[in-house]
């Protein structure tokens, strides 16, 4: 938490499938107070909002608010994707007292932060080099999988408001294709996010140990990414390597449909917890496996964002643009 003093406070939030992050800042974008609130612990948004509210101590509150959700934003009706909230964005203004409150995207917000990064706030994984006004493409597992990337238009930028960790995910080897023909026997449709993502790397490990015919343990995926799991664990290992090496497949897929030539930049709150085990994982290695456009990609620069709140500063532009 950053104190500082305002007379004028401001609603930005961060709302996950397992937790909801709010924070109060500055109409200059200085955070001003945060904290960390559990879903699960509140029957609906606006009560965990009222509950943090509730925390802010003597900052003044909110006169305006724009809130980032792992959700598709389409319309005044929200329903989340991994959690049971469902609300309308005009009634929930209403009730917190927030007329004009802006509800997006997650990733649209780690979209929009992304100029506001500073170079201490990203690590940059592998070669190539940014071009000036080049698209910029963002993806991040965490509970769910965002996708996402700013578009230059004139002196500004266009961020994406899409579902493409919804879309179909495709192998690259015979390992993969077992595992993924292993989970279509369990699900009606295997996209991105149902092996990049919290959920999905325990996907990738029962999975592979359902191909290899061994019993698989009741692993969390933070236990299976777990480094030292991983040296007593092969088929942790596995899952690990597997699953920074399809995120290579999607983030170079993202980066060909965009043009992403400014770089492809990887948020959520998995691959930070990897350090520099994502550096040396087969994820760059695959980013650029992509036969003839192979150049194109090894020129293309690709970052882990370490920002700990990157959707507050989405959230924040995005009401100092409005």
């Amino acid at each position: 938490m950053t104190r500082s003093t305002s007379s004028t406070t401001w609603l930005v939030g961060d709302i996950g499938g397992t937790n909801a992050r709010f924070g109060l800042v500055a109409p200059d974008g200085t955070l001003l107070h945060s904290a960390v609130l559990a879903d699960n612990d509140y029957p609906g948004i606006a009560e965990a909002i009222e509950a943090y509210l509730g925390q802010r101590g003597g900052l003044p509150r909110p006169r305006r608010g724009a809130i980032a959700i792992a959700s598709a934003v389409a319309g005044d009706q929200i329903r989340m994707t991994n959690h049971p909230w469902s609300f309308s964005i005009s009634a929930l203004g209403k009730q917190v007292g927030l007329p004009g409150l802006r509800v997006i995207n997650d990733f649209t917000a780690q979209a929009l932060a992304l100029p506001h990064l500073k170079h201490d706030e990203r690590v940059t994984i592998g070669r190539g080099a940014p071009e000036a006004g080049a698209p910029i493409g963002v993806l991040g597992p965490g509970t769910g999988l965002g996708v996402s990337g700013m578009i230059p238009s004139g002196r500004h930028w266009m961020p994406l408001n899409g579902e493409g960790g919804h879309a179909t995910m495709s192998p690259v080897t015979d390992r993969e294709s077992d595992v993924l023909g292993a989970l279509r026997r369990r699900l009606d449709h295997v996209s991105a996010e149902r092996v990049l993502s919290g959920p999905g790397l325990v996907n990738l490990y029962s999975s592979l140990a359902e191909v290899d015919g061994v019993p698989a343990q009741q692993y969390t995926a933070a236990q299976i990414s777990n480094a030292e799991t991983c040296k007593t664990d092969a088929l942790c290992r596995e899952a690990t390597d597997m699953f920074c090496a399809m995120l290579g497949t999607v983030a170079g897929n993202l980066a060909l449909t965009l043009g992403a030539r400014g770089g492809v930049y990887i948020g959520g709150g998995i691959i930070p917890r990897l350090g520099d085990r994502f550096a040396a994982s087969p994820f760059r290695e695959r980013f650029e496996m992509k036969g003839r456009l192979q150049d194109y990609l090894a020129g293309i620069p690709t970052y882990v964002v370490t920002h700990k709140l990157p959707a507050f500063l989405g959230c924040a532009a995005a009401l100092m643009d409005r």
